[in-house]
């Protein structure tokens, strides 16, 4: 390592642990405006991703030029920054006669410097995405009618974008920059000081002992670190590389394995209490309290991960698999590691009471750390604490600059009115079908998530989205909680399925065939968001416990018939019959109507009750 490479280095270590200190100290003390503190945030991020991420990409040490480009690039930054955080919003001279030219400048420069960051960390389709609303809005008026606005000058268009509280700096950016990134910080703390590998290991006690263990394991340990992590990418990478080996050790084939931790780790992001963070930014958009929305999340999730746990023992069962042979204790385990269940519980029981989420992620942070003081075994020094700091930091680069360039969408969306065209678009082809509606939105989710983080494609489709929705009759939590489900399926999906890519790549199997297992595992994504919006699967004001209770009853029999018809598996194979039964189960179920879904429920439990006595006089 040149001597050059060896200060950058500093720099970017000194950068990061500089911006989770200052992140912790805006979160515990709040003593910045949101006028104030998110452009520095952002600005900060900025300067650190062009030193972090060069431009160079080639073989050898980068060309003097092109350091010298991403220095400058880093100090643009910090000086467009610092013009947007003086710039004085109270006057009236920027509203009756416009931006000045040096405000105009470094307005245009600062979006610019947020293209290419967003290019650098997170990839050509979200500048895409960006770039296309802009142009959109500053050349609406050449459209067809159906789609024109009144087109914007490009000043206002700044203006508008990097000095007001409704773009770039809008409310997607704010929760990035508050809660998200100190629940990023948060699980850096847990990975740095052994928490997340105590989890993995506890996971591998509880289950490891059963059929395909390994396999129920990966699904324990990543409901529980993808809800922290924030990244079914990274909790595919962290816990398959674990998991994966084990599994295919066991007799599951390498496309199998990875599938499994892809759905297991997408998973994680829909469940409580912190969903990825998806919980408060849903919050903030449907101004519900966090606590209601983590209860409402709680039955869903939970009915994901049995869905795919069901496919993972139906799978160990037809491969006739065993569990391990030596799995940890669960008392030894406990022991080691118990005490990193009191930051979780700490953290889980503030946010249950209503205290600020990024204050809470801030004593968390703390917690993680002070608990981990108390045994010698998980006790860190100063370095690994600031190699904490700097990680969360790191981690947290694409999904600010996503969100900033999200804001940038939804700022165009409030500029121009196109969201409401967008709804009645939707209302208009959908032909006042609700299904149709989310047939569509459900395709418009697979697209934007191929190139889109998961928060960046529901921030974007819910703001044009949950308004036709909520016209199409579904409650605003209902219609926003559908989206956030909808927005993870390109996690999984094919063409482009991230996850399972990366859980590909660590099993060596083609990541095509492992999107299409991962597909499957994940059925959960697309039979719950139906039961969300055709029956009482969200518990909101004014429903029956009685409903509530049917509609679970009736999405867990769906998510059973299906996997034994997709597996041809339950006790034994099924017969060609008894598959046909369970998919007219399944579909029974999934038509709106209690007599109708009562009918499915029978036809799936006669169905399994003759498949079990079949079975039993075959043993016999």
């Amino acid at each position: 390592m040149t001597q050059s490479n060896h200060r950058v280095r500093n720099v970017v270590f000194a950068l990061a642990v500089g911006l989770s200190l200052f992140q912790l100290w805006q979160s515990t003390s709040g003593f910045l405006s949101a006028t104030h503190a998110r452009p520095i945030h952002l600005s900060w991020v900025l300067a650190l991703t062009f030193l972090a991420r060069p431009f160079w990409k080639g073989e050898g040490p980068a060309p003097v030029w092109s350091r010298v480009f991403d220095l400058w690039l880093a100090a643009a930054s910090v000086y467009t920054g610092w013009v947007i955080v003086g710039f004085d919003y109270r006057a009236i001279d920027h509203i009756l006669y416009g931006l000045t030219t040096h405000d105009f400048i470094v307005g245009l420069l600062f979006l610019v410097l947020l293209f290419e960051a967003t290019r650098r960390a997170v990839g050509w389709v979200m500048v895409a995405v960006g770039g296309v609303f802009v142009l959109y809005a500053l050349l609406g008026h050449l459209l067809p009618d159906v789609l024109a606005n009144r087109g914007f000058e490009l000043e206002r268009v700044v203006r508008f974008q990097a000095f007001t509280a409704a773009g770039i700096f809008g409310a997607p950016l704010g929760i990035a920059a508050g809660t998200v990134f100190i629940f990023v910080l948060f699980g850096a703390f847990l990975e740095v000081t052994g928490a997340g590998r105590f989890f993995i290991d506890l996971a591998f006690a509880a289950a490891g002992r059963y059929r395909g263990g390994p396999a129920k394991a990966s699904v324990l340990a990543s409901a529980a670190m993808g809800s922290i992590s924030g990244s079914a990418i990274a909790n595919t990478v962290t816990t398959g590389a674990l998991t994966i080996p084990m599994m295919k050790k066991l007799g599951y084939r390498s496309e199998q394995a990875a599938g499994i931790e892809a759905a297991a780790s997408t998973g994680g992001q829909i469940m409580p209490p912190i969903m990825g963070a998806g919980a408060f930014i849903m919050a903030d958009f449907t101004s519900t309290p966090y606590k209601q929305i983590v209860m409402m999340s709680i039955a869903p999730a939970v009915i994901y991960f049995v869905c795919t746990l069901l496919f993972v023992h139906l799978m160990a069962v037809r491969l006739e698999l065993k569990g391990m042979d030596n799995p940890p204790p669960v008392r030894e385990t406990l022991r080691d590691g118990v005490h990193f269940l009191l930051p979780l519980g700490l953290v889980v029981a503030l946010l249950l009471a209503n205290y600020s989420p990024p204050l809470v992620g801030a004593i968390g942070c703390l917690a993680v750390v002070v608990t981990g003081m108390t045994r010698k075994q998980t006790r860190i020094g100063w370095r690994t604490i600031l190699e904490g700091f700097k990680a969360g930091a790191m981690l947290a680069l694409p999904i600010s600059l996503a969100c900033a360039t999200a804001g940038i969408v939804v700022g165009v969306i409030g500029q121009t009115g196109v969201g409401l065209q967008f709804t009645e678009s939707v209302v208009q082809i959908a032909g006042g079908q609700l299904w149709l509606a989310l047939i569509l939105i459900a395709g418009a989710a697979l697209v934007l998530g191929m190139g889109l983080p998961v928060t960046a494609a529901y921030i974007v489709i819910a703001v044009m989205a949950a308004p036709a929705l909520q016209g199409l009759g579904l409650s605003l939590v209902v219609a926003h909680m559908i989206i956030f489900w909808l927005s993870q399926t390109s996690n999984v999906t094919p063409p482009i399925a991230l996850a399972a890519f990366a859980g590909a790549g660590i099993a060596g199997a083609s990541p095509m065939r492992t999107a299409n297992e991962a597909v499957k595992l994940s059925a959960g994504f697309f039979i719950i968001p139906a039961m969300m919006a055709y029956s009482a699967l969200i518990f909101v004001d004014g429903t029956s416990v009685g409903s509530f209770v049917f509609a679970i009853a009736a999405t867990l029999a769906i998510a059973a018939s299906i996997a034994f018809a997709i597996e041809g598996y339950v006790i034994r194979a099924c017969a060609s019959y008894e598959r046909a039964l369970f998919v007219l189960a399944a579909m029974l179920l999934l038509y709106p109507g209690f007599v109708v879904r009562s009918a499915g429920l029978a036809v799936a439990s006669l169905t399994f009750l003759g498949h079990w006595s079949r079975s039993r006089r075959g043993q016999g």
